[in-house]
């Protein structure tokens, strides 16, 4: 189970929004990212951000660029999640790539600072524990989940040495 603060953004956040490619020209490393996530939306966000956070989105969340790094600052700030109506497809699967699950249902009941508990039992349902809405997130193909349990795509590598049949 995955648990953590819902921070809220709306629809279509560029990924220059998640970071912006001036920041991306100076360093890459994403604990240096961190301290610049979000900056054009919210300048206060990566102050307040915790590990452990929950990035909760409308539509279109990464759209944009093709850049991972927009996923790796999001990974190197300790956000443990993406939950979004939809995301761009290069988003989704550098989500996955780097072991940061993306979720995709219906965020409209989700508000800033709930607490929020992702459940893999039986299929992804997303628990609001502030309202006690439960949500059904749409299920991810079987080598995904395996790529997000491994860590991402280098470490599931390591462990299995290719893709393996399921």
């Amino acid at each position: 189970m995955i648990e953590g603060r819902a921070r809220v953004f709306g629809d279509d956040v560029n990924t220059d929004y998640i970071i912006t490619s001036r920041r991306k020209r100076e360093n890459i490393d994403p604990q240096y990212l961190r301290k610049f996530l979000f900056e054009e939306l919210d300048p206060n966000f990566a102050a307040t951000v915790q590990a452990s956070d929950l990035i909760v989105a409308g539509k279109n969340f990464g759209c944009g660029s093709a850049m991972e790094v927009a996923v790796t600052a999001v990974v190197g700030a300790g956000i443990r999640a993406v939950i979004a109506r939809s995301f761009s497809r290069t988003y989704y699967r550098n989500a996955v790539n780097n072991g940061l699950p993306p979720l995709m249902c219906d965020t409209s009941g989700i508000r800033e600072g709930d607490r929020l508990a992702i459940e893999q039992a039986s299929g992804m349902v997303v628990h609001n524990l502030t309202t006690g809405e439960r949500v059904s997130a749409g299920p991810l193909p079987g080598i995904m989940l395996e790529i997000l349990e491994a860590g991402g795509l280098v470490p599931y590598f390591r462990r299995y040495h290719d893709f393996r049949t399921l």
